[in-house]
């Protein structure tokens, strides 16, 4: 009786448009009514309306007549993302969920709501009237824009994905996800997709036959390995699957013969390749650890930005257990509300920081709060980003040994932890093996019936060094757009420009692709295909094929098997499952190497810029220029500006504000970005973003990657017209 009571009040203002509800096959009020609602109403009265629907941001609608004031949104929107912009307004029958007039509802996990709405009030404007429940195919997935690994839910209909939703997972996303995962999936069907395989010609790339661009690399491949050792490299990004990192490592190593393999954009200190292949081999922290811990050290990552989801554990670990925040780094970011304390270095100059925190060095004030706390707890965590600087990952892990915690590398790009598993890095090998260690290479040897060389090959910044000086005939790009990803632009062009034969694999037609592929080869999306993800903690987990793709693109491992074929080689297995048991069979070495020794020289750096000039921290934002968002309207209209963010003691010396215009220079290039100025970011240090603006951060490095700017302040436009003219 207490149920009917309360469906019959709900139901007095609610409207009766179940038929034309997107919440419609999977409304629990709709069910409650079926279970134990009356066939008839007792209301006579006419029913509450309002105008509708109205626009909460760019990809959220409210109908208020449907609210049934239960306050899921409000409550997610103020205790789970911490964006407290969505409220309850009014009084008694009044009452009604709106947002601020000038407070505009902005988060990066605002999809959530519609998720957990449980009357179709707050609706997707990408979704709304597009599809029921009862219509679509429902296939469990996992995200493939950041390392966080979350599960999903992706619907589709007549072979089109209408939407994807966050599957409960405890252990990872629990039940959200973040609004790039959730809405960024246009780009497969975006028009600049890469359905056929195509070769230049001239300054034009038509298309072509498989086998005609087969054919193309392999004589290329074959060529540039006739002309000598050393002229052949693979560079893959991060966003591939396991398997197809581990066939590309494989690739590369038995078929062109070369160890110049690198995943990441970024040129990368030469401590670093020992460090990740450490990592491989250790325990690391997970979220649920993060979590629980009392002291998290956060270095070089900025989590809402880079791992949205690592973001709400942290914030959760803040809110509920009341965690203690600490940040090392030039800027604390999206972190402030969050901080506890802020130990701020110069660029790179997070390890001397976390050595110090270990009791390798001298600290004061903050520093020292922060030693003393680490001692007297159980169980603290060290993140490390992949901004922090050369040798911090082995400083944190002398620290989590000094203090007894759990220490994590968190990389930003959904295939990085899956890239380094499979030694998609020069001098490694896969299962976090190094090459230049004689058990480990004939470990891998004995599985894969080859000789491996025993010298490391280069890393991204040597491979695009001598590709620009000629040393390089052949590059194979897998996943990457190096003519804008690349640390410095200027590097990549001038190897993109010099190199004989540009082999590309990828999802869209992007820079590098448009201006300096030779062949271009189709590949197939997360959603197209089946496949395995690692995410940050090392945690596997399996996604399925939800559609099927364009006719002509093929996985990524499967272009790599028909390319060795050609060539004459056998990589030993014909699907995915033969790949995956492979992989099984070589395993992980069983003792994990040892970090490489810190640097006894490493101090803390005073954070004093060196001659004229800024250093730059490149900070990736979540809603970007990538090709992986193509299409996305709603979501990229909620993006966050891009800005070139200043220490307040800086503006102050440049005599600028809040809003005004600079130019930055360096490098060769220039970019033009409004100022915000702040008080959380170390002098003779600007925050620019690296894939935001007209312009990626790198066209301002040098050919090192470099980063160091100066600022110039742009004159306001002057008004034009009547107004704007003198008076005499």
């Amino acid at each position: 009786k207490a149920q009917e009571g309360t469906l019959e009040f709900l139901l007095i203002n609610h409207p009766l448009d179940c038929p034309m509800c997107d919440k419609g096959g999977e409304c629990p009020l709709q069910d409650q009514a079926l279970a134990h609602g009356s066939n008839t109403s007792r209301f006579i009265d006419q029913k509450r309306r309002y105008d509708k629907p109205v626009a909460v941001s760019e990809q959220i609608l409210l109908d208020r007549e449907r609210c049934v004031l239960c306050a899921r949104c409000t409550r997610f929107s103020d205790q789970i993302s911490g964006d407290p912009f969505i409220e309850l307004f009014e009084r008694g029958a009044l009452e009604q969920v709106a947002i601020y007039e000038d407070e505009p509802y902005e988060s990066y996990f605002s999809g959530n709501v519609i998720q957990i709405c449980p009357v179709g009030a707050l609706t997707s404007t990408s979704y709304r009237f597009k599809a029921r429940p009862f219509d679509v195919v429902t296939t469990p997935s996992v995200c493939d824009h950041c390392s966080a690994g979350c599960t999903l839910t992706v619907q589709s209909r007549r072979g089109e994905i209408q939407r994807q939703l966050a599957r409960t997972n405890m252990a990872v996303n629990e039940a959200w996800n973040c609004d790039k995962g959730r809405f960024g999936f246009t780009h497969l069907t975006a028009p600049n997709r890469v359905t056929e395989p195509k070769l230049r010609e001239g300054d034009d790339l038509v298309t072509a036959t498989w086998t005609q661009v087969l054919r193309t690399s392999v004589a290329a491949i074959s060529a540039a390995k006739d002309a000598g050792p050393g002229r052949i490299a693979v560079l893959t990004g991060s966003r591939l699957a396991d398997e197809d990192a581990y066939a590309a490592s494989k690739y590369a190593r038995t078929v062109l013969g070369t160890d110049d393999v690198d995943h990441r954009t970024r040129f990368a200190p030469s401590t670093e390749r020992d460090e990740l292949v450490a990592v491989l081999g250790r325990d690391t922290a997970s979220y649920a650890e993060v979590e629980a811990a009392p002291i998290i050290v956060v270095a070089g990552l900025d989590a809402e930005e880079e791992v949205p989801i690592l973001h709400l554990r942290l914030r959760k670990a803040w809110r509920n257990r009341t965690a203690r925040i600490v940040v090392v780094g030039p800027d604390l970011g999206t972190l402030d509300e969050l901080a506890w304390r802020h130990l701020p270095t110069a660029v790179g100059g997070e390890a001397a920081v976390l050595r110090a925190l270990s009791g390798d060095g001298v600290l004061n004030g903050p520093g020292s709060e922060v030693a003393a706390a680490l001692g007297e707890v159980e169980s603290p965590v060290v993140l490390v980003g992949e901004r922090a600087g050369a040798g911090s990952i082995t400083a944190a892990t002398l620290l989590t040994d000094a203090v007894g915690g759990s220490l994590a590398y968190v990389p930003r790009r959904a295939g990085a932890r899956g890239a380094m598993q499979a030694g998609l890095t020069a001098g490694t090998l896969p299962g976090g093996r190094r090459l230049d260690d004689a058990d480990d290479r004939a470990a891998v040897e004995a599985v894969w019936a080859t000789e491996l060389p025993e010298e490391p090959g280069r890393d991204l910044h040597a491979i695009l060094t001598d590709a620009a000086a000629g040393r390089i005939d052949v590059l194979h790009l897998i996943g990457v757009d190096l003519a804008r990803d690349a640390a410095s632009v200027e590097l990549a062009r001038a190897a993109l420009t010099k190199v004989k034969t540009v082999i590309v694999q990828d999802l869209a037609w992007n820079d590098t692709v448009r201006e300096f592929a030779d062949v271009v080869l189709p590949v197939s999306g997360r959603q197209e295909r089946a496949g395995t993800a690692t995410n940050w903690e090392g945690r596997a987990q399996r996604f399925s094929r939800a559609i099927d793709g364009p006719d002509l693109v093929q996985d990524d491992w499967e272009i790599l098997l028909q390319l060795a074929a050609i060539l004459g080689q056998d990589l030993g297995f014909n699907d995915l499952e033969a790949l995956r048991a492979e992989v099984d069979r070589l395993g992980v070495r069983d003792e994990p190497h040892a970090m490489p020794a810190a640097a006894a020289d490493a101090k803390l750096k005073d954070g004093e810029a060196a001659g004229e000039g800024f250093d730059v921290v490149a900070r990736p934002l979540l809603l970007d220029n990538g090709t992986m968002l193509t299409g996305a309207t709603d979501l990229l209209a909620t993006a966050r500006e891009p800005v070139v963010v200043v220490a307040s003691s800086d503006a102050a010396d440049l005599d600028v504000s809040d809003g005004d215009r600079v130019e930055l220079t360096g490098g060769g290039g220039a970019l033009t970005l409004p100022v915000r100025v702040t008080t959380n970011l170390q002098p003779g240090t600007v925050v620019v973003p690296t894939n935001a603006a007209d312009q990626p951060a790198g066209v301002l490095a040098d050919r090192d990657g470099n980063l160091r700017v100066t600022l110039t302040k742009v004159a306001a436009e002057q008004p034009t017209g009547e107004h704007s003219q003198e008076v005499a």
